[in-house]
C-alpha cells in the first residue's frame, strides 16, 4: 500500500469510504469538491491504495487562517476502511499531513472528532494529539435540500 495524493478518479472509493462514516456523498459530488480542493494550494488530499488501485482510506488537511489564532493545519476529514483499520495506515495519512503542514509553514494541527467517536479518539491520542477543548457545533441550513 502506498500514500500518494489523491486523483480524481478516486471519487467513487472516496464516496465508499465517506459512507462509511456517516456521511452519503454521491460519486459525482465527491469528485467536485476533489476538482476544487485539489487545485487549491492550501488543500491537499491523500488516499492509501492498494496494488490494484482500491482506497483503503482518506484524508484531507487544509490551511486555516483566523482573526483570533495563529494560522493551523486542519484535518477535514479522515477515513480508513473497516476491513483496513488497526494496520497503521491511519498514522500514515496522518503523518503525511504532519509532513505537509510543516512544509506549507504551519505550527500546529488539528483534527476535530465528533464527541461520539470513542474509537477515534483514543486513535488521536495514540499517535500524540491532545485533547484541548470541548465544543458544540451549531448549522443553520441556508438553502432547502
Amino acid at each position: 500500500m502506498i500514500v500518494r495524493e489523491a486523483r480524481v478518479t478516486d471519487a467513487p472509493g472516496i464516496s465508499s469510504l465517506c459512507t462509511q462514516l456517516g456521511y452519503e456523498v454521491s460519486h459525482d459530488e465527491v469528485l467536485k469538491r476533489l476538482e476544487k480542493v485539489t487545485h487549491d494550494d492550501d488543500h491537499a488530499v491523500y488516499v492509501v491504495a492498494t496494488e490494484n488501485d482500491h482506497i483503503a482510506g482518506w484524508v484531507h488537511v487544509h490551511g486555516r487562517l483566523l482573526i483570533e489564532s495563529a494560522p493551523f493545519a486542519e484535518i477535514g476529514g479522515l477515513v480508513v476502511d473497516q476491513g483496513a483499520r488497526r494496520k497503521g495506515i491511519g498514522e500514515q495519512l496522518m503523518r503525511k499531513c504532519e509532513e505537509w503542514a510543516k512544509a506549507k509553514g504551519y505550527q500546529q494541527i488539528r483534527v476535530r472528532s465528533g464527541g461520539h467517536r470513542k474509537e477515534a479518539h483514543e486513535f488521536y491520542k495514540r499517535i500524540g494529539y491532545s485533547n484541548v477543548k470541548w465544543q458544540e457545533v451549531f448549522n443553520l441550513q441556508l438553502v432547502d435540500e
